[in-house]
């Protein structure tokens, strides 16, 4: 790919993002909080026990990790070579799942045609190219695959004051946040031939208060009052390949 290309040039302020420090955030915790993001997307999919997944974005396997240990079949992608070394560090000599370095607008091409899904956390407020992104997906998947991912909802103001007032977080980087509506990619997904297209809103609480246990049945009965549903904070999309 040129160096010149959006693309490209995208790709590169995303590296340099990713890999100046290991944030917090990144580092493979199963607390309520990251477990409630898997289950909700896994049980939007509706997957059989054993599909080969592809995390795109999987940095150090936050989720893929907790993804393996519900027996799923899982692969990494991650477009941060400093990333994926920390992983290999992190999960040892025998890792639990493989981590490829790549580029899903340009995906290795021993990956396609390979998976039943193709997931993501918070990824694609990152991407240079939703469209081509998308087609690129859709490369990856066995015929009928899905498609799914948990992005942040953009109407929940409390991402801003986040963006703003942690160390090390950069507008300029997670200002994809504001392309996250989501009428705009149930658009793109079904213009890249996805259908059964979905969308569920869910959480209510940031990380300090969701991992507190005795406030999980709190959170789900927010997440179920339907005048907070447009503003809750985080959003699984879904789809199925044509």
């Amino acid at each position: 790919m040129p160096a010149d290309d959006p693309v490209e040039l995208h790709n590169a302020l995303q590296r340099e993002y990713f890999g100046r420090r290991i944030k917090k955030t990144m580092l493979p915790q199963k607390t309520p909080y990251v477990c409630h993001h898997v289950e909700v997307l896994m049980a939007c999919l509706n997957l059989d026990s054993g599909a080969r997944l592809l995390e795109v974005g999987a940095g150090l396997g936050r989720h893929a990790f907790i993804l393996a240990e519900m027996g799923f079949q899982v692969e990494g992608l991650e477009l941060s070579p400093f990333l994926v070394a920390k992983f290999q560090e992190l999960a040892g000599p025998q890792p639990p799942f493989p981590m490829h370095c790549g580029d899903i607008h340009s995906f290795p091409p021993e990956l396609r045609g390979r998976f039943d899904a193709v997931v993501g956390f918070f990824v694609l407020h990152h991407l240079a190219d939703l469209p081509r992104a998308f087609a690129s997906m859709k490369l990856l998947l066995k015929p009928g695959g899905k498609i799914g991912f948990v992005e942040p909802n953009p109407l929940n103001p409390l991402y801003y004051l986040q963006i703003f007032l942690t160390p090390g977080m950069s507008w300029k980087a997670e200002r994809g946040i504001l392309h996250m509506h989501a009428p705009r990619l149930q658009g793109l997904l079904q213009a890249a031939g996805f259908a059964g297209v979905g969308v569920k809103r869910f959480g209510f609480f940031p990380p300090l208060l969701a991992n507190r246990r005795w406030l999980i049945p709190v959170e789900r009965a927010l997440e179920r009052r339907k005048l907070l549903q447009p503003v809750l904070p985080f959003q699984a999309f879904w789809g199925t390949q044509c």
